[in-house]
């Protein structure tokens, strides 16, 4: 039912995270598979977990290609009805898929998404509510609670399960970062969705990650200036549509 979508250059520090991952995926408890684009990775250096698991299927792509492109590659694989775009340095909660499956499953909406955790060295978790409101959205009402670029972001984009139809209108955007946001506005204003009130995603932080080096907040604002003017002029499009086709 449930295919997750993880980019990765298998970097030693990423390694147990990556295990940690997968083995937040054996808790689940509906049928999913998971799509590992290997971005310019040597394949022997997935872990043991991993390449043992039927369930994981690998894309190895030659060279070095970025996030969006590796991710957006790894879509052609996709076979399952709906996907989960995830980081190989997170986790889900327990009940992500469940909860959010039987959501998409009886309202036939388009995307279900939830809250973040925020997940510490120490352990320790913080939740974060994203400025969307949980219930039911209507095509492009994310982006009203996004009112400028250097607002914080209106929805997490790895708690989005979507059905495929909708991510692959909408996949990752060709941004070096922020390309995540890219995809989440265009699902999210393609069709409609609910929010759970309920964290399904573990966000970690740690040194390592991409938002902590030193030099990710010189691109920040383009990249999110970028993003917000395509779900702003996206939404016009779709609503236009819907008034002529009315």
């Amino acid at each position: 039912m449930i295919t997750v979508v993880v980019a990765t250059r298998l970097h030693d520090d990423r390694l147990d995270y990556l295990t940690a991952l997968h083995t937040s995926l054996t808790r689940q408890s509906v049928p999913w598979e998971a799509v590992i684009a290997l971005d310019g990775a040597d394949p022997t250096r997935l872990p043991g977990p991993l390449a043992a698991d039927p369930r994981i299927r690998t894309l190895p792509i030659p060279r070095p290609v970025g996030a969006a492109c590796a991710r957006n590659l790894a879509l052609n694989e996709v076979r399952t009805r709906y996907v989960n775009w995830a980081d190989d340095d997170d986790e889900f909660t327990d009940d992500a898929m469940a909860a959010r499956l039987s959501v998409l499953e009886s309202t036939g909406v388009g995307w279900c998404a939830g809250w973040i955790q925020d997940l510490y060295p120490d352990g320790s978790a913080r939740l974060w509510r994203c400025p969307t409101p949980p219930g039911r959205h209507q095509p492009g009402v994310v982006m009203d609670y996004w009112p400028r670029p250097e607002e914080v972001f209106p929805l997490g984009p790895t708690t989005l399960l979507a059905r495929i139809g909708l991510v692959r209108a909408a996949p990752m955007g060709g941004l070096v970062q922020g390309e995540d946001f890219m995809s989440v506005i265009g699902v999210t204003s393609l069709a409609p969705g609910i929010l759970l009130p309920r964290p399904v995603y573990r966000y970690r932080k740690h040194p390592g990650q991409m938002t902590a080096q030193r030099d990710f907040d010189r691109l920040e604002p383009a990249a999110r200036e970028h993003a917000w003017r395509y779900g702003r002029s996206l939404r016009a499009v779709v609503r236009r549509e819907v008034v002529a086709g009315g």
